[in-house]
């Protein structure tokens, strides 16, 4: 049976994938009479990795780009046909959180769909040096071309784990030593009071929706972002970039 493959598209995105995982690419297309240093860097790394290219017209180019991405993807003049980014199990998580000589760093996004929002919480995911981000399987994204256009390459650099149960999975790190945090507007302890100190998972919900119920009673502990303006929530992935921030601010202090 023949490897899942995907198309991606965007500079940065096909960059990444050159330089980490060129054996994983399987063609690299670009539009005809879009020509400037950036892609030319790619078109050279093309070539010295020995890889497939061709020039496509702007019709042909951008019929890939609707069956693929949709008429709104900023695609920058190039694509990519590469074997599909790998997604871990639940088996695969356990593994690495026992193989990890540091303290755990977890994210958890419960009923996340918006790739867009998927793509950023993992580059933050890569600035911020977690070991992995956990989605269920259903009502949720997934790596999508889009997804991965947004991570500028950190779909390459963070594991990215699906699981069957979302709640089943929590108790199971809590088992291995993890605690699990989540991001609730309703807790009474603030981000900056959270011990986020030793091995953590740090659980969001989906804008608007929140946890979900299983989700927050699985949780050891909530805690919220303050809000001193007048919106009473932030976008997933910037509470994310927050959240994330924060713990390893902490790790940082002696």
């Amino acid at each position: 049976m023949s490897e899942p493959s995907q198309w991606i598209y965007g500079i940065h995105a096909c960059q990444s994938a050159l330089e980490h995982h060129a054996d994983r690419v399987r063609e690299v297309v670009f539009l005809k009479g879009r020509q400037d240093q950036r892609i030319q860097r790619l078109v050279d790394m093309t070539g010295e990795r020995g890889l497939k290219s061709r020039w496509l017209n702007r019709a042909e180019f951008d019929r890939i780009v609707q069956r693929e991405a949709g008429n709104e993807a900023r695609h920058q003049g190039v694509l990519m046909l590469t074997l599909a980014a790998p997604v871990m199990s639940e088996a695969d998580l356990e593994a690495l959180v026992a193989g990890l000589n540091k303290p755990a760093l977890l994210l958890v996004l419960d009923g996340v769909t918006d790739p867009h929002n998927i793509g950023a919480c993992l580059r933050s995911s890569d600035a911020f040096g977690v070991d992995a981000v956990i989605v269920p399987k259903d009502k949720s994204g997934s790596l999508s071309a889009t997804a991965v256009k947004v991570a500028s390459g950190a779909a390459e650099s963070v594991p990215f784990v699906v699981v069957t149960n979302l709640a089943r999975t929590l108790d199971q790190l809590k088992q291995a030593g993890v605690w699990v945090y989540g991001a609730a507007g309703e807790a009474t302890a603030t981000l900056a009071e959270t011990d986020l100190k030793g091995p953590l998972a740090i659980v969001m919900g989906a804008e608007g929706k929140g946890l979900r119920r299983l989700t927050r009673e699985t949780c050891d502990a909530l805690f919220k972002i303050p809000m001193a303006g007048q919106v009473s929530s932030l976008n997933v992935s910037v509470a994310a970039g927050v959240c994330l921030y924060e713990a390893t601010r902490q790790r940082s202090v002696d």
